[in-house]
């Protein structure tokens, strides 16, 4: 191809190119200021949870979930539990929650950090679903460095496949 040709193609392509361009139109925008609003101090609500609840109600004081082996998804006898902690983030907007994932010692150290904030971010998943804030929960894994028993057997191991729930702020 010789290049008369060439820039013959070449500026037919352009030519064609900027005929299809679509000419987009902008239309100003105007934008409204928000209505003014006058916050006035809440009033608690009847059966609202005060810090007090942590240390004296059945449901507030199971801070430790936990999972079968291998498995990082929430057992249905915790929902209840996730529903008053959830509870408790909702009436208390300055609480703070650090969810402690932990593993048994089955595996490979990095298996198990990983594991065990998979486990950490389910008990946050339950939370957030039941209403509570994201910016209220942190997430941190221990894996298998933080074990509450040191027994080889499999009920040992049970109770090291767990979630604590650590209150930081109430």
């Amino acid at each position: 191809m010789n290049t008369t040709t060439r820039v013959l193609l070449a500026a037919a392509l352009c030519v064609a190119v900027v005929g299809c361009a679509r000419k987009v139109r902008e239309e100003p925008t105007t934008t409204a200021p928000p209505p003014s609003t006058v916050t006035q101090p809440q009033q608690p609500t009847a059966g609202a949870y005060g810090p007090e609840d942590l240390d004296t109600d059945a449901c507030l004081r199971q801070r430790v979930v936990y999972f079968d082996f291998d498995q990082e998804s929430l057992r249905p006898e915790f929902q209840a539990a996730m529903a008053c902690h959830a509870k408790y983030l909702r009436d208390r907007p300055s609480a703070r929650i650090t969810l402690e994932g932990n593993a048994d010692e089955r595996g490979s150290r990095e298996y198990n950090l990983g594991l065990g904030e998979r486990r950490g971010n389910a008990v946050s998943s339950a939370l957030q679903a039941n209403g509570g804030s994201a910016g209220s929960l942190t997430t941190v894994s221990y894996g298998e460095e933080r074990p509450v028993c040191t027994e080889t057997s499999e009920d040992c191991w049970a109770r090291n496949r767990r979630v604590e729930i650590v209150y930081t702020a109430r």
